[in-house]
C-alpha cells in the first residue's frame, strides 16, 4: 500500500467522522434546548412567588403547581390513549398507573382553584370585579370555560380508571371494544379540557391577577 492510498483513506476517514460530530452537536442542542424549555415551563408556578399581591403569592402558586401537575400527567395520559386505541397491551399497566394519578391532580387542581376562585369573586379588589368591568370579553370567554370545562376532567378521569382497572387486561378483548374505545375518547377529552383549562387560566391571570 503506497502513501498515495493511505493519505486518500485518512481523508476519507476525516470526512466520514466530520457528520458524526456534526450529528452529536446538533442531538446535544436539541435534548439540551428541550430540558431547558421544560424546566422553565415547569418553573412558571412559582413566578407567583414574585407578585406584590399577597393572594397570588401563595394563591397562586399553589393553584398553579396543582393545575400544572394536572395538566403534564393528564396530557401524557391522552397522548397513550392514542396507542391504547390500536390495541397496544404493552402500556395497560401504566395507563392504569396515570388514570388514577391524573384523577388525583385532577381533584387537587380543582379544590386549589375553587379556593382560588373565591378570592377572584371578591366584592372588592376582586380580579373578576375588575375584569367585568374593563374587559368582559376576557370573562365570558376564557374564565366562563375555564370555569365549567376543567370540571369535567375529574369524572372523565375517574371513569376511565375505573374501567381500565375493572377490566383490566380483558379491555382489549373483541367483546370490550366499545369500552376500549370509550375510555380512550374520554382519556383524550380529558387531556383537552386540561390543556384548555391551563391555557385560559393563563390568559386570565396575565389580564389582572388575585
Amino acid at each position: 500500500m503506497n502513501r498515495n492510498t493511505l493519505s486518500v483513506e485518512h481523508e476519507e476517514s476525516l470526512t466520514q467522522d466530520k457528520p458524526l460530530k456534526q450529528k452529536d452537536i446538533a442531538t446535544v442542542c436539541i435534548y439540551g434546548l428541550s430540558l431547558i424549555s421544560a424546566g422553565l415551563f415547569l418553573f412558571l408556578p412559582l413566578v407567583n412567588l414574585l407578585s406584590p399581591s399577597p393572594w397570588q403569592r401563595y394563591m397562586g402558586a399553589i393553584h398553579g403547581c396543582a393545575s400544572l401537575f394536572a395538566v403534564v400527567v393528564i396530557a401524557y395520559a391522552g397522548h397513550l390513549a392514542f396507542p391504547l386505541l390500536r390495541g397496544n397491551a404493552a402500556i395497560l399497566p401504566q395507563m392504569r398507573t396515570l388514570s388514577f394519578w391524573a384523577s388525583c391532580l385532577s381533584f387537587m387542581a380543582i379544590v386549589s382553584g375553587n379556593w382560588v376562585y373565591m378570592r377572584y369573586r371578591a366584592p372588592l379588589n376582586g380580579a373578576r370585579a375588575w375584569i367585568t368591568e374593563n374587559t368582559p370579553l376576557v370573562h365570558y370567554l376564557f374564565m366562563e370555560y375555564h370555569e365549567f370545562t376543567v370540571l369535567f376532567t375529574l369524572p372523565l378521569g375517574i371513569a376511565c380508571t375505573w374501567s381500565l382497572w375493572k377490566y383490566g387486561d380483558s379491555i382489549l378483548d373483541k367483546q370490550n371494544r366499545s369500552v376500549l374505545t370509550a375510555t380512550c375518547f374520554a382519556l383524550m377529552a380529558m387531556m383537552f379540557f386540561a390543556i384548555g383549562g391551563l391555557v385560559t387560566g393563563l390568559n386570565v391571570a396575565r389580564i389582572h391577577s388575585l
